[in-house]
């Protein structure tokens, strides 16, 4: 149902998603959430290690991400579908390009920082690292601009991360994201569009 619903409010407090119920159990955010999955269902020790300082390089770029390429991919989203959805106005272009010259910054970093000359973030085998990466990546190709151009390492890791996954759910986990321009044609409530447009616009 709608986030701002009494219901959404008692599986996350900040009534926003992704939230988990597990029975009883409510959980928001989704490291938290991932996390939790894994330990729950005692997935395979690469996911989210056991050893201690594999299991650190993990959360070392789970925290990193969310100031980083968390704070920019997105926002593409934003910029070229959803605002323009909501607001009935293109962004300037210089919004764009701002926020692609920070991804552009992020994406340095990860290469040099985390991927290295490594098979995925912590090493010869994929973990919970490699897919918050993955899924904030994919939405500026999305809507157009393709980050993997140009970044051979970054794309030769897109491939392996494909291939861990296997490519039919990779590409199934990710249709939504890879087809969000469909949404230029949906119709909006004039009333939440009202609503929204200002906010939006700030």
């Amino acid at each position: 149902g709608p986030s701002n619903s009494e219901g959404a409010g008692k599986v996350s407090f900040l009534k926003k998603v992704p939230a988990l119920k597990d029975g009883d159990f409510t959980l928001a955010e989704c490291t938290a959430i991932l996390l939790y999955l894994s330990r729950k269902y005692n997935t395979p020790d690469h996911w989210y290690p056991s050893d201690i300082q594999k299991r650190a390089r993990v959360d070392e770029y789970l925290s990193w991400h969310h100031a980083n390429i968390r704070a920019n991919a997105p926002k593409t989203m934003w910029i070229k579908v959803l605002i323009p959805l909501f607001t009935g106005q293109p962004l300037p272009s210089e919004k764009l390009q701002e926020v692609m010259e920070g991804l552009s910054t992020s994406l340095k970093q990860f290469e040099e920082r985390f991927l290295q000359d490594k098979a995925f973030i912590i090493g010869s085998e994929i973990s919970l690292a490699d897919l918050v990466a993955i899924v904030e990546l994919m939405q500026p190709v999305g809507v157009g601009c393709d980050i993997f151009e140009d970044r051979p390492r970054l794309l030769e890791w897109r491939r392996r991360v494909e291939d861990a996954v296997g490519k039919e759910l990779f590409f199934q986990a990710h249709e939504m994201i890879l087809n969000i321009k469909e949404l230029s044609n949906i119709q909006i409530d004039p009333q939440l569009k009202e609503h929204l447009a200002p906010v939006l616009m700030k």
